[in-house]
């Protein structure tokens, strides 16, 4: 079992855990419709890199 030789202090701690925090998610605006989306993820009305990826007529 691992036991530590001497107290970690928090100064120590916090330097540790200085990279832990969470960072917001990177978007992206489509250059032919403007539509905000994830990176590396179709937007909402089916387009990706300036092109029509997925057909979203509901016209059935």
């Amino acid at each position: 079992m691992a036991v530590q030789k001497s107290k970690v202090t928090r100064s120590r701690r916090g330097q540790r855990r200085s990279h832990d925090s969470l960072t917001s998610k990177t978007l992206s605006q489509d250059p032919l419709t403007g539509e905000t989306h994830l990176r590396h993820h179709v937007s909402p009305d089916g387009f990706f890199k300036g092109r029509q990826i997925v057909n979203t007529n509901d016209e059935d």
